[in-house]
């Protein structure tokens, strides 16, 4: 970061140095030949004023400006044109002058000027004429060097500059950088210091943003670490029930009686070992981001319908009666998604009841879509509402095992509901029963 910083400062260092010395030349090449064209103006008025230019009818021979101002180029030109004295050429030699832009302006105006660029001479030539009295044209001229030439004189000392306020530029922004991290660095050092203030008023919402999400790692971690816990102690306990049933069948130390209990034991042992293997796979499969589930046209009445119809005869072995109520219910969402929340909202509806309880499953479209479960059973205190969607979290643990339960199904409604950007309600009061909603 540091040296990326120092490299950004670098290259604004070069181009602010490249820009200013282009708008200094620019600008003082254009006060440069205003000065120019003014000290031309003065010296045509000062050449009116002598005896030289008075009339057309003196000897001409005798105007000899050659000597006394070697860096101007004089040219006197007759009203019609015609060059009369040219100190820098023989005025005979010269072509008629009329037509010359700052000849005409001048005598239109009273005076002209104007500059003419020379690429290959690599020089501009700034020309300023004045009308005199006698109605003729005095032009007085000068050589200066072209913006380019100026330029590329003044390319040493420019470098050189840019070469020193580099280094300069290198020295401040070391210092700088390391001024402004250093707050940075004291922030990250002091990051799970609660107590501790952002060095800067702008860094203070980044420093919520990264504690929060700091704290979201370590709970996810946490929640994670607990998951692999949990998930070792569940599968743990079936496979050692069925380890020492097997090895007491395999010593032939039971009768008949208890050899067939045995063998029931690591069945339903073997099923629940099933089960909650497939309920992990399944959590895993929906806690990936990287691949979204594909969302359909549903009809909820149709799909709970055939939730209920499947959950049917189970309820009945537990004296539990179930029913339904509602109407057709269309919305997008992902088929075996649904199915499963469904499935496991009644499923636990009928697990965590009593002989001769109710189970009550409702499919509205009024005023919003939702699936809502009521039953009469045991009901969940308040101290565990909040938590009964956290995994293996069981409000009866020894009912749980003993119904089949994983203590996954409600994580996996959880993740279903967030998939579908559903929400869910719980109404629960122990001895009473239980009402889950879902409202997609």
């Amino acid at each position: 970061m540091k040296i990326k910083i120092n490299i950004r400062l670098m290259i604004i260092a070069i181009i602010a140095i490249a820009f200013t010395t282009l708008g200094t030349t620019l600008v003082y090449y254009n006060l440069f030949q205003r000065q120019v064209r003014n000290d031309l103006a003065i010296t045509a008025k000062l050449l009116r004023d002598t005896n030289y230019f008075e009339t057309t009818d003196v000897d001409l021979s005798n105007i000899d400006l050659s000597a006394d101002v070697k860096e101007l180029r004089i040219t006197w030109v007759d009203t019609d044109g015609t060059v009369l004295y040219d100190n820098d050429a023989t005025a005979t030699d010269l072509s008629n002058h009329y037509d010359r832009p700052e000849i005409q302006e001048a005598f239109k105006n009273g005076y002209g000027e104007i500059t003419r660029v020379s690429d290959t001479m690599n020089h501009n030539t700034i020309y300023y004429a004045l009308l005199l009295d006698n109605g003729t044209v005095l032009r007085v001229a000068t050589d200066v060097n072209s913006m380019f030439s100026v330029f590329m004189s003044a390319t040493p000392v420019v470098v050189l500059i840019i070469i020193a306020l580099l280094l300069l530029c290198v020295l401040i922004s070391h210092l700088l950088t390391k001024q402004l991290l250093r707050p940075v660095e004291n922030m990250a050092k002091n990051f799970n210091n609660v107590n501790y203030e952002a060095p800067y008023k702008e860094l203070e919402p980044l420093t919520e943003i990264i504690r929060a999400q700091h704290d979201e790692v370590l709970s996810a971690a946490k929640v994670r670490q607990d998951f692999t816990a949990n998930i070792s102690h569940e599968l743990k306990t079936p496979l050692t029930a069925i380890s020492g049933y097997a090895e007491l069948l395999e010593g032939d130390f039971v009768d008949d009686e208890k050899r067939k209990h045995f063998y029931h034991e690591i069945r339903k042992n073997s099923n629940r070992l099933l089960a909650l293997i497939t309920d992990i796979i399944r959590l895993s499969e929906l806690d990936r981001s990287d691949r979204e589930p594909s969302f359909e046209e549903l009809n909820l009445y149709e799909i709970v319908s055939e939730c209920v119809e499947n959950l049917e005869f189970g309820a009945k072995q537990r004296g539990v009666e179930l029913s339904l109520e509602g109407e057709v219910c269309r919305f997008r969402g992902n088929n075996h998604m649904i199915r499963e929340l469904a499935e496991n909202l009644i499923q636990n509806a009928i697990r965590y009841n009593n002989p001769g309880g109710k189970v009550e499953v409702t499919v509205s479209a009024d005023p919003e879509v939702c699936l809502i479960v009521k039953d009469n059973g045991i009901g969940i205190p308040k101290e565990d509402q909040q938590r009964i969607f956290e995994r293996f979290y069981r409000v009866d643990k020894s009912r749980s095992k003993e119904t089949g339960g994983t203590g996954l199904g409600l994580s996996i409604v959880k993740h279903v509901v967030e998939i579908h950007n559903a929400k869910i309600e719980l109404e629960s009061e122990p001895g009473v029963g239980t009402t889950m909603k879902v409202v997609f």
